[in-house]
């Protein structure tokens, strides 16, 4: 799978992909705010996941290599 990614990491098409995960992770830490307990516990599941992926892709490398495209 890795080297999959690798791969994927040369498009920037993948880099926007990728981006799009990022905003819907803020925006669920943006949700977070006034929600309750419950609720709390459901959206910290889904950050958990979207950190996850970001971190699979080596978001911050990738972020980087394609930073001119995704201004």
């Amino acid at each position: 799978m890795e080297e999959d990614i690798q791969t994927l990491a040369n498009y920037e098409a993948f880099a926007r992909f990728i981006y799009s995960i990022e905003a819907a992770r803020e925006e669920v830490i943006a949700d977070m705010a006034n929600s309750s307990t419950e609720v709390i516990q459901q959206l910290s599941g889904r950050i958990l996941a979207y950190d996850d992926i970001l971190k699979m892709v080596n978001w911050d490398d990738l972020r980087a290599r394609h930073s001119q495209q995704l201004a």
